[in-house]
């Protein structure tokens, strides 16, 4: 008969925790969800539908709370050098470190009509920071077994996330950069469509892991989003066909990807459903009345999502939920 395992005793008095030692990475992806919003109800506004200063205030409210978890984050990995390689192994983590350094793409699109310099600068300084992500990324994945290569629709945000360079970029007056980013980005999109619908067919996601596969909405938005900056006004209707196609699909399939209830990858659902409003508003015409109709859906899930991912945070449960690590 064998023994029952040994596990050590609790300590006493708990382990005190330092401030930030046990940043979760996971809250990133909701910041990243209300940076889209904020950007969106700016579009909306420039198309006079809801006044410019709500935009304005969310924008400004969201910026400070990025700002605040991004200094937590580097004080984490001031603690202890190894943290971030921790991070990047387990899932929620890998998506909450890439959903960080594409919020400076954001931060750049949010700060561009007030300083373009500064936009520029963040603009650039996002491109290192997340090309560096990305290359670390490509690094674990060729250290890993080989049943922890699959791809995900976290891939997106990994590999095709530089688009949002994008936003900012065109508007500043770099059309041939802009495309650039737009065809790179498309190559590597259906790359990762190809492989995400093969596996799909093959193999059928666990219930926790469902959740991102509403990444899948992020892509067509942007890509859209891009192409009507630089006038491609029938390419980017296309984007917006085919965003449509899919987010339709996650709706018919909304009970089913939400099955194993509300976790922190729920914040896979903000940022894309936001950033396809922003391409309807963008494209007008026809399109204003379906991006009114998301830009509302955006506002009602969006900051709740958000403020469950807080609550995690703040409480602690955030951080023993996605594995982070302990500087």
């Amino acid at each position: 008969m064998s023994r029952p395992p040994i596990f050590p005793p609790p300590q006493f008095p708990p382990v005190k925790l330092r401030m930030f030692q046990r940043m979760p990475p996971a809250v990133f992806p909701a910041i990243m969800g209300l940076f889209g919003l904020g950007l969106a109800l700016r579009r909306a506004a420039t198309a006079q539908l809801v006044p410019a200063a709500l935009a304005e205030v969310v924008l400004g409210a969201v910026s400070l709370i990025w700002a605040f978890a991004a200094l937590g984050y580097l004080v984490k990995m001031a603690q202890r050098r190894g943290v971030l390689l921790e991070d990047l192994a387990v899932l929620p983590g890998r998506t909450g470190l890439a959903a960080m350094s594409l919020c400076v793409f954001l931060l750049a699109a949010v700060v561009l009509p007030y300083a373009p310099e500064v936009a520029r600068a963040m603009m650039f300084a996002g491109l290192i920071l997340h090309a560096g992500l990305a290359l670390m990324i490509l690094w674990w994945h060729r250290t890993v077994a080989p049943e922890a290569r699959a791809v995900t629709p976290a891939w997106h945000l990994h590999f095709v996330g530089f688009i949002i360079a994008g936003v900012t970029a065109v508007p500043l007056g770099y059309d041939g950069f802009g495309q650039i980013l737009l065809y790179l980005s498309l190559a590597v999109a259906v790359l990762i469509y190809a492989a995400s619908l093969r596996q799909l067919i093959g193999r059928i996601p666990p219930a926790p892991l469902r959740p991102l596969l509403a990444i899948h909405l992020a892509p067509p938005s942007l890509l859209g989003l891009v192409a009507a900056l630089l006038g491609y006004g029938v390419l980017a209707q296309s984007f917006a066909v085919f965003g449509a196609l899919v987010l339709v699909a996650l709706l018919v399939a909304a009970r089913w990807i939400t099955a194993a209830g509300f976790s922190a990858l729920w914040g896979a659902f903000c940022f894309p459903l936001a950033a396809y409003g922003s391409l309807l508003i963008v494209l007008d015409g026809v399109w204003i009345w379906p991006g009114v109709a998301v830009l509302m859906a955006t506002l009602a899930i969006v900051p709740l999502i958000a403020i469950k991912v807080f609550q995690g945070w703040t409480r602690g449960t955030l951080a023993a939920k996605t594995n982070a690590a302990t500087a």
